[in-house]
C-alpha cells in the first residue's frame, strides 16, 4: 500500500487530508511540524508528503533542505507543497527547495486526485 504524509499544524487540515487519501487507498502518517515530519521519513519514506507552509518548531523550507541533506534512501517521495497563498515567489522558492507540486488549500477530493493523476501517483 502507498503511503502519505501529512504535515500540517492543524488537526483539521491532517484530518481531512487523512480521510481523502485514505478513500484512494494510501496509509496516512501525519505530523506537526517538520521536525516530526524528518523523524517518520527517517524511518520510513513515504511515497508521498502533503506538506504545510507555515508551521511551528520547523517550516516547510528547513524541513525540505533537511530531508534532501539527511535522509539517505534511494526512494524519493513527491512533495505537494500546500499553502493558502498563491504567492509566486513562495511557490517558486518552494520547488527550488525540492517540492514536485503545489496545491492551494482548502482542497477537495477532486483537486486532490487530479493533482495525484497528473503526478501519476493514482
Amino acid at each position: 500500500m502507498r503511503q502519505c504524509l501529512v504535515v500540517d499544524d492543524s488537526s483539521v487540515i491532517r484530518k481531512v487530508t487523512r480521510r481523502i487519501m485514505e478513500d484512494m487507498d494510501f496509509a496516512i502518517v501525519e505530523a506537526e511540524n517538520g521536525q516530526e515530519a524528518l523523524e517518520r521519513c527517517k524511518g520510513e519514506m513515504p511515497d508521498v508528503i502533503m506538506l504545510d507552509w507555515d508551521m511551528p518548531v520547523m517550516g516547510a523550507f528547513e524541513f525540505l533542505s533537511a530531508l534532501r541533506l539527511s535522509v539517505n534512501s534511494k526512494k524519493r517521495p513527491t512533495i505537494f507543497y500546500c499553502t493558502t497563498e498563491n504567492d509566486v515567489d513562495d511557490i517558486s522558492r518552494a520547488f527550488n527547495h525540492g517540492a514536485d507540486e503545489y496545491i492551494l488549500k482548502p482542497y477537495d477530493r477532486d483537486t486532490l486526485e487530479a493533482k495525484l493523476t497528473g503526478a501519476g501517483l493514482i
